[in-house]
């Protein structure tokens, strides 16, 4: 029932929004006014919002752990969910409103998770479902809470000033679509035709995943391109600015920086620090061996020194924020009711979750995370360490939520720096016990702790914003909005942490390790081994159990055995290291493409003293083989003959998790003071320099981090996005901008993509993706071909051009200028 009407000639919501309060209504007028009543807070709208929560959450953490971000879900979830409701029946803008709210949670909480908590299995340490889930709602949880007593502060008074690009426009496609214009089709097709290339690609192997060229004559240069359709829909989604700077970062890693450290390196005849003593030289490392021991840090010093930069950039309006919400704390900054008689005096569209239930809410937290840290703290932290981290995620994520809720409302969800609050999170929580006395290895996962809840908490703040001043422009109830965000940030937090557990456990694996004077202490009750190869399959020897070594040890002959988890037998004998599929080194032990010829030493084959484990558990002497530029270790027996071959693996064989890389180089560089500082400020310098000649310094800095597979893929959907707009020029409102048939088509590769990617996890964990590799039967000629692989994708390409241009219909969009900030999150 209505008891008041919807005014379909007013103004263009996006023109309002532009327009400051004061300027435009005595009163704001929202497109659903607060006298009429509908369907909004309803099981279907919020049903349908946590499954595509779901389905767009599990989507961002396989994209967060392969290029370290996620891609904002609100705008592809609102078209998906009118349509839905379309075929159900009759609906209201109000419940596609709630629909998308509650969906929404599950992008951001998802990146904070992704971007911190893998950080843990870097540092040796367990992905425990329970630990990652109660980080998950806890940040969630206090990310929405302490955004709602800034709602009227932030999205009503400054109604005009902050924009809010992601959350107007999702207003605008709701309003088109209660009008009838809004179809999902292009999402469904993108994503069908994206999971279909990438089970064919990575699942049936009939093509190359990452067509690659090494060259001879320049030492250490390898260009490659990682043909994943969610890649190429990230890059159309972003555009080609960003995406152009992401390749420069990949080039200047690639073509530069790893030449130039194997050209100076190649004369050393001992490790170079940061490797270990008795780690390879630097002459027999391959380019992803460089980019992984020496590049990575320069890289995180570069997106370290961005975040910081972007952060510091922002400080006026970070303290401007600050100051605003104290005033909206102490001055009743909300319209919320805390008796159901008072209910009556407050508009429907004013009234939020009662102020008794948040402030209650936010203290409960505080409570939870200091029981939280005392269940899944450091082993060593006692009461007060745990009293003082609690304190410390209220009042650092008090201070970035505020920050995140007005940045995203300044210039959007694309340059929120939510890497930079992490990352001065992390460090000064690392400072903060470091000068207390409280340093040392154990405080590692209390910092991370700290600096992963505080991360969701302002992701989520941020995403809170958005979807009020959705709300706000379209008639919502804001506490219905809160309470679905709530259901969002549950449901999703539930899924996420399995999702990332599933996929590391699936893309583990075993590497043979031989540490002859090396002897681990087996404490009684050591977990023991009951996975196999880590795939189900037989392993040879054993029984073994699970050593975990937090720090580096050293062997009685000098021998450093680096941290990490490992498998031994009942001496302590170490026989497996455990290589995790989140942050694990893509290396193998093969038994493919064995040379028949028995090895002799010497020309180009040398033949020393050491030794290497083989897959079956036996020692073997390791032959080096120099060919060119590329040197390869073979394991062989007594008379020469090769038994093993280490191989670098693909792309899709580990998950790089980029961000959480970064996040326990830093905390384990501060709180053990052995971080590469040489390196560490030749990244720092190499920012400050690109921000000097006005260039911003994270994305470059990303693509640094990433490898340059990820990035050029990414280049090219941004290239596309550039030729569509540059074909097609005219006039588009935001909403058209960011619901067009080139975006939500690429929303479709990047939703496809991923959970084709999630699902192949299940054959890998099981150790059945050789039953459906068809690519084995092949010419290895044709499925390993360069070739054949930039046939398929250049395929890919041509479809998005085509929708971007034509859409579905096959009529030609006239007019695609260049977008706003993109929806895209640099976190």
């Amino acid at each position: 029932m209505s008891s008041g009407t919807i005014d379909v000639t007013r103004p263009s919501i996006v023109d309002e929004a532009h327009v400051p309060l004061a300027e435009s209504y005595a009163v704001h007028k929202p497109y659903v006014p607060a006298s009429t009543i509908l369907p909004e807070f309803t099981a279907r709208a919020v049903i349908v919002g946590a499954v595509l929560g779901i389905i767009f959450g599990a989507s961002s953490v396989y994209l967060a752990l392969r290029v370290g971000l996620t891609v904002s879900a609100s705008i592809p979830i609102a078209v998906m969910s009118i349509s839905i409701f379309r075929a159900l029946g009759r609906t209201s803008i109000l419940e596609n409103n709630i629909s998308q709210t509650t969906g929404s949670a599950g992008e951001s909480i998802a990146a904070g998770v992704v971007f911190t908590m893998p950080a843990l299995l870097i540092l040796g340490y367990d992905l425990e479902i329970p630990r990652i889930t109660m980080v998950a709602l806890l940040g969630g949880w206090l990310g929405v809470l302490l955004m709602i007593p800034l709602r009227r502060a932030l999205i009503v008074r400054e109604h005009g000033k902050l924009i809010y690009p992601e959350g107007t426009a999702c207003a605008e496609v709701l309003v088109v679509g209660e009008k009838g214009g809004t179809d999902a089709k292009t999402v469904f097709v993108g994503f069908g035709i994206a999971a279909v290339y990438k089970f064919l690609m990575s699942g049936t192997r009939l093509w190359s995943e990452a067509p690659a060229y090494t060259a001879r004559s320049y030492q250490g240069a390898t260009v490659a391109a990682d043909i994943s359709p969610e890649l190429l829909g990230v890059g159309f989604i972003i555009g080609p600015r960003v995406a152009a700077m992401m390749l420069g970062g990949g080039f200047l890693s690639a073509l530069v920086l790893i030449p130039m450290v194997k050209f100076f390196g190649a004369g050393y005849a001992e490790p170079l620090f940061p490797v270990l003593p008795g780690g390879p030289l630097i002459s027999q490392m391959s380019s992803g061996q460089v980019q992984d021991l020496y590049i990575r840090y320069i890289a995180a010093g570069a997106v370290a020194t961005g975040g910081i930069i972007s952060l510091v950039r922002s400080l006026p309006t970070i303290l401007g924020a600050f100051t605003s919400s104290l005033g909206s704390f102490s001055g009743g900054g909300t319209a919320a009711v805390t008796r159901s008689d008072a209910a009556a005096a407050v508009p429907r569209t004013e009234r939020d979750m009662p102020m008794t239930f948040v402030i209650g809410g936010i203290g409960v937290l505080a409570l939870a995370i200091f029981l939280w840290l005392n269940l899944y703290g450091s082993p060593g932290s006692g009461i007060g360490m745990n009293i003082l981290s609690a304190i410390l995620v209220i009042i650092f994520g008090f201070f970035f939520a505020t920050v995140s809720s007005r940045i995203t409302g300044e210039i959007g969800s694309s340059s929120n720096p939510i890497s930079g609050m992490t990352i001065a999170t992390i460090l000064l929580t690392s400072l903060i016990f470091l000068l207390l006395g409280m340093g040392g290895v154990d405080s590692r996962v209390l910092a991370l702790s700290v600096g992963a809840v505080v991360c969701i908490a302002a992701s989520n703040a941020g995403t809170t914003s958005q979807d009020l001043k959705t709300g706000y422009l379209v008639g919502g109830t804001p506490a219905k909005m809160q309470w679905g965000l709530m259901v969002g940030a549950t449901t999703s937090a539930l899924l996420i942490a399995w999702t990332l557990s599933a996929l590391n456990s699936s893309y583990t694996n075993l590497l043979p390790r031989h540490y002859p004077t090396y002897r681990a202490t087996v404490a009684p009750g050591t977990e023991q081994w009951a996975k196999g190869n880590a795939q189900g399959g037989t392993l040879a020897g054993g029984p073994y159990f699970v050593q975990r070594l937090s720090v580096n040890e050293t062997s009685s002959d000098g021998t450093i055995i680096p941290s990490g988890q490992y498998l031994v037998d009942q001496s302590g004998e170490v026989h497996y290291r455990i290589n995790p599929g989140v942050g694990g080194t893509r290396t193998a032990i093969t038994t493919e493409n064995l040379p028949t010829a028995p090895f002799v030493a010497g020309g180009n084959v040398e033949i020393g003293d050491a030794t290497a484990r083989g897959l079956d558990d036996q020692v073997y002497r390791v032959a080096t083989i120099k060919e060119g530029e590329t040197t390869t270790n073979y394991y062989v027996d007594q008379s020469g003959v090769a038994k093993y071959r280490e191989a670098e693996t693909g792309p899709g064989s580990k998950f790089d998790a980029p961000k959480a890389q970064l996040m326990a180089v830093l905390v384990d560089g501060v709180l053990t003071q052995k971080l590469p500082w040489s390196l560490i400020l030749i990244g720092a310098f190499i920012s400050i320099l690109l921000e000097v000649v006005g260039i911003s310094a994270l994305p470059f800095a990303v693509g640094m981090y990433l490898p340059f597979a990820t990035s050029a893929t990414i280049f090219v959907g941004g290239a596309v996005r550039a030729l569509v707009e540059r074909v097609g020029r005219g006039s588009r409102s935001l909403a058209e901008e960011e619901s067009g048939p080139g975006v939500l088509y690429s929303s479709g590769l990047i939703a496809g993509g991923a959970i084709a990617g999630l699902l192949l996890a299940i054959p890998q964990g099981l150790g059945m993706a050789d039953g459906i590799n068809l690519g084995r039967f092949l010419p290895e000629s044709l499925h390993e071909s360069m070739i054949a692989g930039i046939i398929m994708f250049g395929i890919l390409v041509a479809t998005l051009y085509y929708v971007g241009r034509y859409g579905l219909t096959g009529k030609r969009s006239e007019d695609l200028p260049a977008p706003p900030p993109p929806p895209t999150q640099w976190k």
